[in-house]
């Protein structure tokens, strides 16, 4: 320890914070205000080999011939600590500076270095972004495969015009849509809301796709027949799908339609018209052990619009916690007579205009709307 401190505190005070610093596994050192070494601790005396350090310039016991380039004890004379990292012998550390001021006129006579061995930290680090960046390839792989298979407006018929906007927020989203052509006569269209975001939604609506028999006329026996498909392959009980399916027969002007569990029901209407499809129904789930899904059906006519959307859309708030609400959604609808994609974007912009939010990015859950016309 330098004399002065020896003379203010004595050598036993003295000695016992040197037995504290030399058991630091971090090395820490003291530097004069020319450079040099005043202090160095055993764990950065034994790592540098033992050989003379005190007195001779900070840069040389590192082995350089020059001060270090970026240097944050030379001139140093703030109240604040300052931080860099530096490579020494192939090893990367922490480097943290503080002045040291003298007690009795309060003017800086050395600098305190702390440095922190941070070499295994940043190797972990580098080898957690590159799995990181695979975690984000597969998952936007996964996210085109998601989007490759929403609807894809291919419809063989004239019947019908069909518009949705899909914006999960997340990569991958727990809403699905789909809507196909079972024959010439009926067109099958559901919505959907699975638990959660992320990858276990994402594979829930993969499944849902691939699972449900669009050849059946029933909505009722096909959420049925999914119950049970689902229930077969062994799901856990926090993971469920809600879905509306409906199928519209374009040849007698028909709609029939169930629903297993999902919140908000599709809107049919018309300028003179307005109907909400409510339906009672369990999600599909392992629950219970026999739903009984309820069917029914209403004439549909010309002009008539149906709107299907999930709950990402009302539960939208704004700085006073008051939700968009179905209302609002009910009163754009009938006010708004343009060709469905239309409609559905400047509800989308409705919607996000009522949260305050600068973009649909900043909502905290999927978004999802579809509407179709007949024609």
């Amino acid at each position: 320890m330098p004399y002065r401190l020896r003379k203010n505190f004595g050598t036993s005070a003295c000695n016992f914070i040197e037995e504290i610093i030399d058991g630091m596994q971090d090395w820490v050192r003291v530097i004069s205000m020319d450079n040099r070494v005043m202090f160095v601790n055993r764990s950065m005396r034994e790592a540098l080999g033992n050989k003379v350090i005190i007195g001779r310039k900070c840069y040389e016991t590192l082995g350089r011939d020059i001060p270090c380039p970026n240097c944050i004890s030379r001139h140093n004379f703030d109240d604040l600590s300052a931080s860099k990292e530096e490579v020494i012998d192939g090893r990367i550390f922490a480097v943290t500076s503080s002045p040291l001021r003298n007690h009795d006129t309060g003017t800086i006579e050395a600098v305190i270095e702390v440095l922190h061995d941070i070499t295994e930290l940043k190797e972990l680090s580098r080898e957690l972004e590159k799995q990181n960046e695979k975690l984000r390839d597969d998952l936007s792989m996964a996210r085109r495969l998601q989007c490759s298979l929403l609807p894809k407006n291919e419809l063989k018929t004239d019947k019908v015009d069909f518009s949705f906007i899909y914006r999960p927020c997340e990569t991958l989203g727990g809403d699905f849509l789909d809507i196909y052509q079972i024959d010439a006569d009926h067109i099958g269209v559901y919505i959907a809301d699975v638990s959660g975001h992320g990858v276990a939604a994402s594979m829930l609506t993969m499944f849902l796709r691939t699972a449900l028999d669009k050849s059946l006329l029933s909505p009722a026996k096909a959420l049925s027949q999914l119950y049970t498909y689902f229930n077969k392959n062994g799901f856990s009980d926090e993971l469920y799908i809600a879905i509306f399916y409906g199928i519209i027969n374009i040849s007698n002007f028909t709609f029939t339609y169930a629903n297993a569990g999902l919140n908000v029901c599709p809107i049919i209407f018309s300028k003179d018209n307005l109907q909400i499809l409510r339906a009672p129904g369990i999600p599909i789930s392992n629950w219970v052990e026999d739903p009984d899904y309820v069917e029914m059906t209403i004439d549909i006519k010309s002009k008539d619009r149906m709107f299907f959307y999930t709950d990402g859309i009302i539960e939208i708030r704004n700085s006073e916690n008051a939700q968009f609400g179905e209302e609002r959604i009910v009163e754009h609808l009938q006010e708004t007579d343009l060709h469905p994609s239309h409609t559905l974007s400047k509800l989308i912009d409705k919607a996000i205009s009522f949260s305050e939010r600068k973009d649909s990015k900043d909502i905290i859950d999927d978004i999802t709307v579809a509407l179709i016309e007949i024609k």
